[in-house]
């Protein structure tokens, strides 16, 4: 159980490691750098899904699919594309096996494809390749789709849920008649992602553009949110693109306008992925194991009957009956664990590793007073509830506790955020983790050495805050504003 878990103090990745383990997240995989997201850990992603789904939908996409397979032509096409993702890429040239009386199981050489298949990394060019046919006419725009899929990315060096081979993820996909539409679409889909982390998984954001090193490959700005750890290191927890026309100049995507003239689309896309969970765990969880926002949590209220016999069992089942169903009315999960073959103890040890935010416990004596107790995951505190009205008092509960995950990793986020003035304060500042603000004076040679140096990227230049101009850091020319510096995940 928690005992289990390595301290955050002792050794952060390790405790992570041991959390997404223990509290049964996920596990590795044979296939090397790839992971099994074990059924906790996909419920979470399930909420999640179901949350986003509903925002993309409310702001107008809807969902369709595409292949896994992209054909290797098709990934040329866009230059930049093909080379921010070419290292990363797995490719099919076989469709058949065979058996060999020396080698067991061999690739046949007779069924070699005539054209190599990349194993899906982003679908931004099949996607182009489809809407070439979609798109006639101004008629045909705004086309607003979304997909929910997996991807592959060959890692080196893999994290459960942070960094691995294989991913789950969506990636929306948009095009527009002008540019200005597909702009506005990029800046409502980043505050769709600010507002879903914020409201849904207890995470204060700071939304920014990318600088032109770190945008997406075929972009021609891209917007993220960034996140802090509790390891004072930042996490990008989405991204959305503006990519211009360069794939409706690549695919040959072109519209009629209301002149009846031709012209290239324009398009974004946009996308989270199961890096979300990590997120979610690094900057709630503790020591004793998982602390999961309510809106996120599989499992809201687990009731844990203290009972000596079937009867005694029975009877809390029967106390507790009106009040799981006016929880369930108002849509909120619980669990009634009657589970005889494992004790209260245990349970209450399981429930607080795998992050339920209540825990309820009754016993005989609570049934005599009219009471039950209520612990709750993200302080640790108990208290005793009348059982009038409990649903109700329970219900507000678990708003308080996702407003508290907010305004703690809030105070968190701000101890580590600090502005520097010069170069050595930086390197100093750098060691102690966090989001640092400093002038930059917008070079690549500039933040290239700063990266090589300290190990340190420019996580954003920031939409809102202080846009007071200053001088670089490391070579005093102009800067127009302070970006955001940290070191990453």
């Amino acid at each position: 159980m928690a005992d289990q878990l390595t301290k955050r103090t002792q050794d952060y990745a390790q405790w992570y490691n041991d959390l997404v383990l223990k509290a049964d997240l996920a596990e590795h995989s044979d296939v090397r750098g790839c992971m099994v997201i074990k059924p906790h850990g996909y419920a979470i992603w399930e909420k999640m899904q179901s949350a986003l789904d509903g925002m993309f939908k409310a702001t107008g996409h809807v969902n369709a699919y595409f292949p896994l397979f992209i054909p290797k032509s098709y990934l040329a096409k866009e230059a930049s594309h093909v080379e921010g993702f070419a290292k990363e890429c797995a490719v099919v040239t076989h469709y058949r096996l065979k058996s060999d009386p020396v080698h067991g199981v061999i690739v046949d050489p007779d069924a070699k494809l005539e054209e190599e298949l990349i194993i899906r990394p982003t679908s931004e060019t099949i996607i182009w390749n489809t809407y070439r046919g979609w798109i006639k006419s101004y008629r045909d725009l705004p086309l607003l789709i979304n997909q929910w899929a997996n991807v592959v990315r060959w890692e080196m060096r893999t994290r459960l849920f942070l960094r691995t081979a294989e991913f789950l993820w969506q990636e929306g996909h948009t095009a527009h008649a002008t540019k200005q539409e597909a702009e506005e679409e990029t800046r409502r889909m980043l505050d769709v992602y600010a507002r879903f982390a914020e409201e849904w998984m207890a995470i204060p954001v700071i939304k920014g553009v990318k600088t032109a090193s770190e945008r997406f490959a075929g972009a021609e700005d891209t917007y993220c949110i960034e996140a802090m750890m509790q390891d004072g290191k930042a996490l990008q927890a989405g991204t959305s693109h503006f990519l211009g026309q360069n794939f409706a100049k690549a695919f040959d995507v072109m519209f009629t306008n209301k002149e009846n003239k031709q012209e290239l689309v324009w398009a974004t896309s946009w996308g989270v992925s199961t890096r979300l969970v990590g997120a979610l765990i690094m900057t709630h969880s503790d020591d004793n194991g998982l602390v999961l926002p309510p809106k996120l949590a599989p499992i809201q209220v687990a009731i844990v009957p203290i009972a000596k016999n079937g009867e005694q069992l029975m009877a809390i089942g029967e106390y507790l009956e009106p009040t799981i169903q006016a929880l369930r009315a108002k849509g909120i999960s619980v669990k009634f664990d009657n589970d005889d073959q494992k004790k209260p103890g245990w349970k209450f040890a399981e429930y607080e590793l795998k992050g339920a935010p209540v825990r309820i416990a009754v016993g005989p004596r609570d049934m005599e007073n009219g009471t039950v107790e209520v612990a709750r995951r993200d302080t640790l505190e108990k208290q005793v509830m009348q059982m009038t009205d409990l649903a109700e008092k329970v219900e507000h509960l678990l708003q308080a506790i996702q407003e508290n995950l907010f305004q703690k990793a809030l105070a968190m986020r701000e101890r580590f955020t600090r502005a520097v003035n010069s170069y050595d304060e930086f390197k100093t500042a750098i060691e102690e983790g966090g989001f640092l603000l400093a002038h930059w004076d917008g070079t690549a040679e500039t933040e290239t050495r700063i990266k090589e140096e300290t190990k340190a990227t420019i996580r954003c230049i920031p939409l809102e805050g202080d846009t007071t101009p200053g001088a670089c850091m490391v070579t005093g020319r102009p800067s127009k504003q302070r970006v955001v510096f940290a070191r990453a995940y």
